[in-house]
């Protein structure tokens, strides 16, 4: 029977490669039929890749490699399905004879197995470079996870070996130009781990987070406005409706539908915040596809709420919930991502009292919710405690006037104040 290549599948057109990220099997291991082998980072989603069918798999690819979309990673021998797991390194065999099983090192174990314990994993790219160039991968401090060998490792390594020792300068003439000030220094050599710090690379998706905000904040006049919402009617309405709620839905009402329901009343009523810049053209959007940001290990994703303005408060709070368990399992998909027109993001959820959110482009605006705290506030001239939430809303300048913002985030507060008016349309 045939081996059966397991390769890096499609991401969608804009994701050419990414790193392997996670072996979840050892070398030799047999695996059954859709089970997770790995995860792979992009600079836009983390997938996991799954076993088409039983067998022993062999792995081809080290943990933290950089893989092209359709690499063989691995292959898996299905001739091999009913054979029993491979036995951990260095343990005895469960026959009479008590007998060691011996296992060679494999390079290609994932970092902390034991079979990565007796050899240091070198990815093909490390060890291509070390017979080409004579250098000793032991000798190169690595910068890789848990202090792997990278190819730019090697490459730095190659530069500071071909790099000709500096000759005795000659003594200076004050009839020759001295050097620019400005003149370029050579890339320094990456630096090792200490007991004080450790160095690990950025992922693929955090760089990319971080291109995507800095870009955010260079390119649009990102301003925010600020305001206030009493919570107390929205915190009555769902102590009153929760546990039938939840016996109707299997799902509990929280405070993110009511938000999205009182955005999209915001958006209808103040449109130019439901636009977004194309050049020199403004792009009026007549739907309703809203974000929610989701805070998972390897960053922040916003799932999309496709037509939130057809959709009940139950069937917000599934999608919502959804997205975020996909978000946070690595099982997101870059169309769950792509299309928002607007986005919240909820600091409050950890203790978050006050906060400017960053654009997310293409999108114009952007709302933050905080805290729920109990705070003292005048009404109807008397002092009464009430549950306040700072809202915060960032919008691009050059499209969205102060006026526009500001209405917009008072029509949020009196959706949310007032519930009936989401009902009402008013």
């Amino acid at each position: 029977m045939p081996l059966l290549e397991v390769k890096i599948p499609p991401m969608g057109e804009s994701i050419t490669s990414g790193i392997l990220a996670k072996w979840h099997v050892n070398d030799g291991d047999v695996v059954k039929k859709d089970q997770p082998l790995f995860e792979l980072e992009t600079d836009k989603i983390t997938s996991e890749g799954t076993a088409e069918a039983a067998g022993k798999i062999s792995l081809k690819v080290a943990t933290g490699d950089e893989v092209k979309i359709g690499q063989v990673v691995a292959t898996i021998d299905p001739a091999a399905s009913d054979a029993a797991p491979a036995s951990p390194v260095g343990t005895t065999s469960g026959g009479k004879s008590g007998t060691s099983t011996s296992v060679l090192p494999n390079p290609y174990a994932p970092p902390g197995s034991a079979q990565a314990n007796e050899a240091v994993a070198q990815s093909p790219a490390v060890r291509r470079l070390a017979a080409e160039t004579g250098i000793d991968p032991a000798k190169v401090s690595g910068t890789g996870k848990a202090g792997r060998v990278t190819k730019g490792d090697m490459l730095a390594a190659q530069e500071a070996t071909a790099a000709p020792s500096p000759s005795p300068a000659p003594a200076p003439s004050p009839a020759l130009p001295t050097a620019p000030i400005n003149a370029p220094t050579p890339p320094a050599a990456p630096k090792a781990d200490s007991p004080r710090q450790t160095r690990r690379k950025l992922t693929p998706l955090r760089a990319r987070i971080a291109q995507r905000l800095v870009a955010a904040q260079q390119e649009a006049a990102m301003l925010t406005t600020f305001n206030e919402a009493d919570m107390s009617a929205v915190m009555v309405l769902r102590a009153k409706y929760q546990d039938d709620f939840v016996k109707r839905h299997g799902i509990k009402l929280g405070f993110m539908s009511f938000f999205a329901k009182a955005v999209v009343h915001a958006l209808k009523e103040v449109p130019a915040v439901n636009a977004q810049l194309d050049g020199d053209q403004i792009v009026e959007n007549h739907y309703y596809d809203i974000g929610i940001a989701v805070s998972t290990d390897r960053g922040l994703m916003v799932p999309v709420i496709r037509n939130c303005d057809t959709l009940g408060m139950a069937d917000i709070e599934k999608a919502i919930a959804d997205s975020a368990k996909r978000a946070r399992e690595g099982k997101i998909t870059l169309p769950d991502l792509e299309g928002g027109v607007f986005t919240i993001t909820n600091g409050g959820i950890f203790g978050s009292m006050l906060s400017t959110p960053i654009l997310n482009p293409p999108q114009s605006a952007i709302l933050g919710l905080h805290a729920i705290n109990e705070r003292p506030i005048a009404l109807n001239g008397q002092v009464v405690i009430r549950p306040m939430m700072y809202l915060a809303l960032s919008y691009d300048h050059r499209l969205v006037d102060g006026r526009e913002a500001v209405t917009f985030l008072v029509k949020v507060k009196q959706a949310i104040e007032d519930p009936s008016r989401l009902l009402l349309g008013a």
